[in-house]
């Protein structure tokens, strides 16, 4: 099942990635990655003098038989990142050859390795409207371990594209449903009715680190075609009648060279990583990108 994600050789090359894909926040939970707090690991820290109600188990008995004094060990904390992605399954992702989910559940799944196999936490969320107006559902449980990538992948894999989404409205979902800040994910192509910006602010002012990768088609990056068309909205099935010609092609890259800059400025000034990728590039200079810290 993963195989048809990533295939071995860029499974090697991610695992010599692995520790990349940092945050600087932390979920609370005991992991890998070594916190600036103190608490209960195997790193030591520093030492104090012995006070009642220390654990006896981490009284330091060697500088006790040098300098007859009892002092107690104290630990750096470690605890997980959580990483969380939210991946857009509307009808738009459907488009393209190969489609954008297709790429999109390619990213996921290389971001989820990284994660998992550097000792991190994994959940994904589908972005899809569904009939009761749930803008966001889980495909799964939290999962972490190498062992997890699987059921990971097979979650991915079950995606399909479909129906509406709004954005802004899945952001806030999982703001309202999460009680730790970590590493939010979220993969789409942004073609959507209401701008997200305001929401993904919210999550950062909420502590979460954000990275947001937008997928096009190379079609929709520079259309090349002219005359009359009758166009079928992919979300709501809606048909417009349209006459594209040189002004027309111009005002439309007018408008998604906006959303390009809406996205790189927010993500510049709060510290967020936004990469931008056709379907037709290859998903290994988007992780490289996003590690890099890209904000294009």
């Amino acid at each position: 099942m993963t195989a048809s994600l990533l295939d071995p050789a860029f499974l090697r090359r991610l695992e010599a990635l692995r520790r990349s894909l940092v945050s600087s926040v932390r979920s609370g939970g005991a992991g890998e990655r070594a916190a600036r707090r103190r608490g209960a690991s195997a790193e030591f820290l520093d030492h104090r003098r012995y006070e009642p109600g220390d654990d006896p188990r981490h009284i330091h008995w060697a500088a006790f038989a040098r300098t007859r004094e009892t002092v107690t060990k104290l630990y750096r904390a470690e605890e997980d990142t959580v990483l969380r992605l939210v991946l857009d399954a509307s009808a738009s992702l459907g488009f393209g050859d190969p489609p954008k989910l297709a790429v999109a559940r390619r990213l996921a799944a290389a971001l989820a390795y990284l994660s998992l196999a550097g000792g991190g936490r994994t959940e994904l969320r589908i972005a899809r409207s569904t009939s009761d107006g749930v803008p966001l559902v889980r495909a799964g449980p939290v999962r972490r371990g190498r062992a997890a990538f699987a059921p990971v992948c097979r979650e991915l894999e079950r995606v399909e594209a479909s129906g509406g989404t709004d954005l802004a409205a899945a952001v806030q979902t999982l703001l309202a449903q999460t009680t730790h800040p970590g590493l939010l994910c979220l993969i789409s192509d942004f073609l959507d009715d209401n701008p997200v910006t305001p929401a993904v602010g919210r999550a950062r002012a909420a502590g979460h680190d954000v990275i947001l990768i937008q997928v096009l088609d190379s079609a929709e990056l520079d259309p090349d075609f002219e005359g009359d068309f009758s166009l079928e909205d992919a979300e709501t099935s809606e048909t417009l009648d349209v006459s594209l010609d040189a002004t027309a092609l111009e005002a439309y890259r007018a408008r998604l060279h906006a959303l390009f800059a809406e996205l790189g400025t927010w993500a510049r000034k709060n510290g967020a990583v936004y990469v931008r990728l056709s379907t037709a590039d290859d998903p290994w200079g988007a992780i490289r990108r996003i590690l890099g810290r890209a904000t294009e």
